[in-house]
């Protein structure tokens, strides 16, 4: 690239001259930063915000040194740092600061005697170091005596078309007067039809483009030129002054649809034959900042799994101008916004270049599943255009959460316990496992499977109801005590699980189970640790047999087990966790259950809850207990004082 500077030479110091600032298509630290200009003698470089200047810290002199070459360097911030360079020339203009000079300081002639009229005695010469219309005695000669001036160089109007000449007269005793002599020069049709090779494409139809001038050195009829455009074009000729035509457009142009045109343009006299000629004109449409960016979608839909890494690609949105040059340049950026109350920019982030979109953080599928971003490409005309896009951010789940289990619900070291009478059929209701996942779609589908149970057979859990029934009739055989390990699984890849206990005792009455204050449910007890437990309290009971059937028979007589009656799997809204949202097959009951209460005389003291079920395959009574380890001790412990009375 290259700017063209013309400074006078009489221009004086401190003079300043705006060169148009660099663009750089990155931004903030990657933008020009900073200028600097080549070693010279005559301009320093001054800059006061976006505005970049020369200012001149020496006169110049045309007659020493007529041109001058700079070159100007834009340096960005980026790293590695890139740079730009243009060459700026500069032309100095004169100016009429020289005298003429003789080239002697004496001259000696010798005039032979009788020398004829009008013999050259000599010739001075002086020269002008100025040059143009300030030389005038290179253009023009004054007769001394006659005061003829004759042109004696070459007269252009294009360069000049005036001179002013300065005449002196001087008599024989030194006295003298001066004259102004003002020379008009005419013009002559001495040059070619020209036209300007760039037409703005924002010009308004009738726009005048080119003068066209035909000649012809026939006479009369046969110098008569008519002058014809080729069709197709968005021009016409219009006839102006005599053998002068105008070039100007007939309709609005596009630079975008037609960058450039060649007109052939015919001239044609009226002679007999007629004759022409023809010539073809280039014109180039120059571009102007029209049209927008406009993106290749109206709107984008980017897709990414949850537990994504900050960093990674999430979809590309690209816009294109039809515009030229910086004016087609387009540029990316997010719009302010907020995502859950943040910044947009916290989330997401966008190429300035490329358009590519990077996520800044790890998403997470379970505190939100979408969000919106609003993305838009700018071009670098003057003033700039731009235009927005929406790209929806949609998150897909992954399994990432275990199922909770809502019930059995544990709680330290209580644990919750079912009584199935011995009568109990087969199908029978016995209890229900219930759980949730807060993941979704197939990650949040739920099995349960019985992993290990006391009396393999004995029981059942529906598949993806969590319901757990008797598989088979009771038998008399079947041991009092049943621990169920239940596994809730996921439809996850990998799914993951969860277990929990299920603790169940067969029996019509807890008068009949006076080794009940012995139930842990592990099933790591040994039997030794039975036998242990039977024998410390052997012992004991061995001293103390007498106080203890006293008090035993006092205590039966008022006080015999007082027992409630309640419902067997009812959960209270706290278990429910926080934001949970019920996905069918998670574990939440199918079926609408009714239940009776019955109340036994002292019921507001039992530690047990007993259900009668309005439903034809559950449990004629269905026990829930719920206590821990110690406190089952205090009441089977009175229980089993009554049964040994």
């Amino acid at each position: 690239m290259l700017i063209k500077l013309e400074i006078s030479e009489s221009i004086v110091k401190g003079a300043r001259f705006v060169i148009e600032e660099a663009h750089d298509a990155d931004v903030g630290q990657n933008s020009v930063q900073q200028y600097s200009l080549n070693k010279n003698d005559h301009f320093v470089l001054v800059i006061t915000g976006n505005t970049i200047e020369l200012v001149l810290d020496k006169e110049l002199d045309r007659e020493k040194q007529d041109e001058i070459d700079l070159v100007l360097t834009a340096l960005d911030g980026g790293s590695p740092q890139r740079t730009g360079t243009v060459a700026i020339h500069v032309t100095v203009l004169d100016a009429n600061d020289n005298a003429p000079v003789f080239n002697q300081a004496m001259y000696k002639a010798s005039l032979p005697e009788n020398s004829p009229l009008d013999t050259v005695v000599v010739t001075v010469s002086a020269a002008d170091a100025d040059e143009g219309v300030n030389d005038v005695k290179r253009t023009f000669s004054i007769n001394a005596k006659t005061g003829e001036i004759k042109v004696i160089g070459n007269v252009d109007f294009e360069v000049t078309n005036s001179f002013e000449i300065r005449v002196k007269a001087k008599d024989g005793l030194g006295l003298s007067s001066y004259a102004l002599v003002d020379a008009s020069v005419t013009d002559v049709n001495d040059n070619a039809p020209s036209l300007t090779n760039q037409i703005p494409e924002n010009v308004s139809p009738g726009t005048e483009v080119g003068i066209i001038n035909v000649q012809d050195r026939d006479s009369e009829n046969n110098r008569q030129v008519r002058c014809s455009l080729q069709t197709g074009v968005p021009f016409k000729l219009v006839p102006s002054i005599k053998n002068y035509y105008s070039l100007v457009t007939t309709e609005q142009l596009d630079r975008e649809l037609v960058s450039d045109y060649n007109i052939t343009i015919t001239a044609t006299d009226e002679g007999s034959p007629p004759l022409s000629s023809s010539k073809t004109v280039h014109l180039t449409v120059a571009d102007i900042n029209d049209n927008p960016p406009v993106f290749e979608e109206q709107s984008y839909s980017a897709y990414v799994t949850e537990n994504n890494k900050p960093g990674s690609t999430l979809c590309s949105v690209a816009a294109r101008d039809p515009d030229w040059r910086q004016n087609g340049t387009v540029v990316y950026s997010l719009l302010p916004g907020e995502v859950n109350g943040a910044p947009v920019s916290s989330y997401v982030s966008v190429n300035g270049d490329t358009g590519v979109i990077h996520a800044v953080r790890a998403f997470d599928y379970e505190h939100f599943r979408s969000f919106k971003v609003h993305v838009m490409a700018r071009d670098n005309g003057s003033p700039p255009l731009s235009s927005n896009v929406t790209v929806n951010v949609l998150i897909s789940d992954v399994n990432d959460n275990s199922p909770q289990i809502l019930y059995p619900t544990p709680e330290g070291n209580s644990f919750m316990t079912e009584l199935v009478p011995k009568a109990a059929h087969a199908g029978s209701l016995v209890s229900k496992v219930i759980a949730v996942d807060t993941d979704s779609g197939q990650n949040a589908w739920l099995s349960y499977h019985i992993v290990k149970s006391t009396e393999p057979g004995l029981f059942t859990i529906g598949l993806h109801s969590g319901e757990i029934r008797t598989q088979r009739d009771i038998s008399e055989s079947d041991s009092m005590k049943q621990n169920l390990i239940v596994s809730v699984k996921d439809n996850g890849q990998p799914p993951l699980s969860a277990t929990c206990s299920m603790y169940i005792l067969i029996s019509d009455n807890l008068a009949e189970m006076p080794e009940l204050k012995d139930v842990s449910y592990d099933e790591r007890d040994s039997k030794l640790t039975s036998y242990l437990i039977i024998a410390l309290v052997s012992v004991s009971t061995f001293f103390l047999t007498f106080i203890i059937i006293v008090l035993g028979v006092r205590f039966c007589r008022r006080r015999k087990p007082r027992l409630l009656f309640d419902g067997a799997v009812a959960i209270p809204s706290g278990y429910l966790p926080p934001n949970y949202a019920d996905v069918d097959g998670t574990g939440t009951l199918r079926s609408t259950y009714n239940y009776d209460g019955y109340m036994t005389t002292g019921s507001r003291t039992s530690d047990f809850k007993f259900v009668s079920s309005y439903n034809d395959n559950t449990l004629p009574v269905d026990q829930t207990l719920r206590k821990s380890p110690t406190d089952f001790s205090y009441v089977f412990g009175d229980l089993e004082e009554c049964s040994e009375v």
